[in-house]
């Protein structure tokens, strides 16, 4: 009875941190491929470890977040939480990283993408969000030119996936919006997954890295079941001359966000502020 109180309490901070920040609705009318009615994302049974997993989105939607004390940068950075695919922990790798981003004077976005098991609708989402920031940098005082992405776990693949294929049409224009490039100018993946499923654990096919020259920061660690991403993908940005600084802890597994208790969960933050403030710096 305890913990389910606890839980009650930490979705309805939640849902009032949600409605107290700018809420966009990013496709106002049809959503492209998408066979199910718009509907409020479904919170699951499932709070272990207090973290608050949404699933059967329908109506994606980008919450904004804005820093009390704008630390001048001009950076607007897009968040895409973990959770296979399958849920959004939305708590642990959303709200609490916008916060962080917050902390340090950056305008965050974070992003409800379609899940359960729905790839390519959720890179149409995502490269809709970057439009749509990327169209409406005068609200928020941002650079067009400084518009970055923040993946965790299948979050990073999601990524990943749109910063390598930015080019790609994967949806009809709607609106003026789709005007707009969803090309963005630095990346950040922690704990990737999936972007190691090619032949013999190499590059996922879907990863067609060009010559894009934007930079990317990669945090994982050794014993992560899915640490091999970071690995793979490291190597094929670095053999095509793209910027990229990795850091890889011996330990600390995978899905630790930045919750205080675990060595790589307070580490990666420190050395993401550092590389964060050393691209907006040039």
């Amino acid at each position: 009875m305890k913990y389910a109180f606890l839980n009650l309490i930490i979705f309805f901070s939640c849902l009032v941190e949600a409605q107290s920040n700018n809420v966009i609705e990013l496709w106002p009318n049809k959503v492209p491929g998408e066979t199910q009615p718009k509907q409020e994302a479904k919170q699951t049974n499932n709070t272990t470890g207090n973290v608050i997993r949404l699933t059967d989105i329908t109506n994606p939607i980008l919450t904004v977040y804005k820093p009390k004390k704008p630390n001048g940068s001009k950076a607007g950075i897009i968040i895409c939480p973990g959770g296979g695919y399958k849920i959004l922990a939305i708590n642990k790798e959303g709200t609490e990283i916008a916060k962080w981003l917050n902390s340090l004077g950056y305008t965050a976005f974070v992003l409800q993408y379609r899940v359960p098991q729905k790839r390519e609708g959720a890179l149409q989402d995502l490269q809709r969000a970057i439009k749509w920031v990327r169209s409406n940098t005068a609200l928020y005082n941002l650079d067009d030119e400084r518009i970055g992405v923040m993946g965790f776990s299948a979050g990073g693949h999601l990524a990943a996936n749109a910063s390598l294929n930015f080019q790609k049409q994967s949806y009809m224009a709607i609106d003026s919006i789709d005007k707009a490039s969803s090309q963005v100018n630095f990346t950040m993946l922690i704990y990737p997954a999936y972007l190691d499923k090619g032949e013999h654990n190499s590059l996922s096919p879907e990863l067609k890295i060009g010559d894009k020259k934007a930079p990317y920061f990669i945090f994982g660690t050794i014993d992560d079941p899915y640490g091999n991403s970071s690995l793979v993908f490291t190597t094929a940005l670095r053999n095509n001359k793209i910027p990229v600084e990795l850091h890889m802890l011996p330990k600390g597994g995978h899905g630790y966000g930045l919750r205080k208790g675990k060595l790589a969960a307070e580490t990666w933050p420190v050395l993401a502020e550092k590389w964060l403030q050393s691209i907006l710096s040039q």
